[in-house]
């Protein structure tokens, strides 16, 4: 799945949170497992 601008992510694991600045392809990784796209976007 691609990533929008304006979407955020957030590790399930540690707690960093990422805000897309820049579109692009891939999967955002942190801590090992893919981090989950926020709900209340």
């Amino acid at each position: 799945m691609a990533t929008s601008v304006g979407q955020e992510y957030r590790c399930k694991v540690c707690g960093n949170k990422v805000k897309v600045m820049e579109a692009g392809g891939g999967v955002l990784v942190c801590c090992g497992i893919p981090m989950k796209l926020e709900a209340n976007q």
